[in-house]
């Protein structure tokens, strides 16, 4: 039997796999929640927190790209689901800190508000827990 070398779909590189399911999975929904949520939210009383709603719909739109990327294998797909989920870190804590500290601007809840208080607080922890598989996950150098 010869060694087969390393591929980009090896096991070492692909981030959708054993817990890596379970991630893509909690992804999937938020996604799906999120996009129905500013959707109708969008659609029906946009102009009583015009601010709260994009930023739900660009919440849908990073989760979205999340589960994409992280389902998909290739070194393109892992840095786009690095940035996504940074994207998402990010506007967790930053919408989570403008909900607290300038609540007139967000009358309505957005999946980021209160750092996810309303989706029990997953909203925070699913990006740090997406970011720890991703570095664990992460590609091998190329052979040189």
């Amino acid at each position: 039997m010869t060694a087969t070398p390393k591929t980009a779909a090896s096991p070492r590189n692909t981030r959708n796999t054993g817990p890596g399911r379970l991630l893509i999975a909690v992804y999937a929904v938020f996604a799906i929640s999120a996009t129905a949520r500013a959707g109708y939210q969008i659609l029906t009383k946009f102009s009583e927190a015009p601010l709260a709603y994009v930023l739900s719909a660009l919440a849908a739109l990073v989760y979205v790209v999340a589960t994409v990327s992280l389902a998909r294998p290739g070194r393109t797909w892992f840095r786009v689901s690095v940035i996504a989920v940074l994207v998402e870190l990010v506007g967790v804590i930053v919408v989570g800190a403008l909900s607290v500290f300038d609540a007139v601007q967000f009358p309505h809840e957005t999946v980021w508000s209160l750092f996810g208080r309303g989706y029990a607080f997953i909203p925070l922890i699913l990006p740090v827990l997406g970011l720890v598989w991703l570095y664990r996950r992460r590609p091998s150098a190329p052979a040189a």
